[in-house]
């Protein structure tokens, strides 16, 4: 136990150092992993420079003590996400898509024989399985074409859409669903309202603008789907900055 304490707390001060030695490096030259070259960390040699130093120094505590929650989240997601995509590399992306339409294929055969479906259910079922299965197509194929920008950009959203958008267009033709996917989205609109739109005068805006029902519940999810996997991805991108890996 007292080893495994000792490795964690071991693990949070390279993970801090390395985080100040960044926010260092945005204003001075050779402070991230200097201080074990030959050059070693750069400093300024005179009394103003080193007192200016020292300043952006102090300012990065708070800054950094901010961060680095983010970075173990981030650090979690990294985890998460390459699991996935461990998997997703190894079905290649014919295997992917052929994976996915066996899935929605047997929920659109098993919705033929649901009597809560409303008219047109069926068909969008099978709609939001295309949705599903061209979203992870696309997501596969963008972290395929590797780069970080390309990969928080495209492969990220693309992947959230896949995973939001088929039950909320399926929950608006099957009453089980609905009963499910749609007050709970109901609920997390409102939440937004108050607690993302308000603070920034756009909550009245949007209420008078918009009303919740039918596609606009699909529009809200992939309002909702494509920053978050921008913000998931950025996640990892820092996680990868503070704890990089092979």
């Amino acid at each position: 136990m007292s080893t495994g304490t000792n490795g964690v707390v071991r693990g949070i001060q390279i993970d801090l150092r390395r985080l100040h030695e960044t926010w260092m490096e945005i204003a001075y030259p050779r402070q991230r992993g200097a201080s074990d070259t030959v050059l070693g960390t750069w400093q300024p040699n005179s009394q103003s420079g080193m007192a200016l130093y020292r300043l952006w120094s102090a300012l990065g505590v708070p800054i950094i003590t901010f961060v680095y929650p983010l970075v173990l989240l981030g650090a979690f997601v990294r985890f998460q996400t390459r699991r996935i995509s461990g998997t997703a590399a190894r079905l290649g992306l014919l295997g992917v898509v052929v994976l996915s339409l066996v899935v929605w294929g047997g929920l659109a055969a098993l919705a033929r024989f649901q009597f809560d479906l409303l008219a047109g259910g069926f068909l969008a079922i099978v709609i939001a399985g295309g949705v599903a299965t061209v979203s992870a197509a696309l997501a596969v194929g963008a972290r395929r074409v590797g780069g970080r920008g390309t990969t928080v950009l495209l492969a990220y959203p693309f992947a959230m859409t896949a995973l939001f958008l088929p039950p909320v267009v399926a929950a608006l033709f099957s009453k089980t669903l609905a009963a499910v996917v749609l007050p709970n989205s109901t609920a997390l609109a409102q939440w937004l309202l108050d607690n993302a739109l308000a603070p920034v005068g756009l909550a009245e805006l949007f209420s008078e603008t918009f009303d919740l029902e039918g596609a606009a519940y699909v529009v809200m999810w992939l309002a909702i789907s494509v920053p978050l996997g921008w913000v998931l991805g950025t996640l990892v991108s820092l996680a990868d900055l503070v704890r990089p890996t092979d």
